[in-house]
């Protein structure tokens, strides 16, 4: 024997109206919520290259700890990860990874001596990979 289920018949589903209206509304929040976000990603890039930079300097360290002077700009940060042929006290890798790792925009960090310095610079220069820039293109590390 079957049962069947009563159903009232004058239930219906959405009106075409309803459903636009919902999609106005989510439309709307799109609108105003994803630029922040946005906003927030750009920013989570350059906090995560100054993290980087710091991570790299403190491997510097290590390996002036170790050989006693600061890698060449010839040899640069590759000399964290591969020991340099001149250097016989190198005891590394300094680096977790089996090389340097790219910024966050996918370009290598950048490596300089400089004479006013008694530390090198470890930066990169951002999105746009040029000097100077506001935001996203701002240089970092310098």
């Amino acid at each position: 024997m079957f049962f069947r289920m009563a159903t009232p018949r004058n239930q219906s589903g959405f009106s075409l109206l309803e459903l636009l209206v919902a999609l106005v509304i989510l439309a709307l929040i799109m609108g105003l919520v994803g630029p922040r976000m946005l906003g927030y990603l750009s920013r989570a890039k350059s906090q995560a290259a100054n993290a980087q930079i710091d991570n790299l300097e403190g491997a510097l360290d290590l390996y002036l700890l170790d050989v006693g002077r600061y890698p060449t700009e010839e040899q640069g940060l590759v000399a964290l990860v591969e020991a340099p042929t001149t250097v016989r006290t190198w005891n590394g890798p300094y680096l977790e990874e089996d090389e340097v790792p790219l910024d966050p925009w996918g370009q290598p960090y950048r490596y300089a001596m400089a004479p006013e310095k008694r530390k090198p610079s470890v930066y990169t220069l951002g999105q746009d990979n040029a000097e100077g820039g506001e935001g996203e293109n701002a240089d970092l590390g310098l």
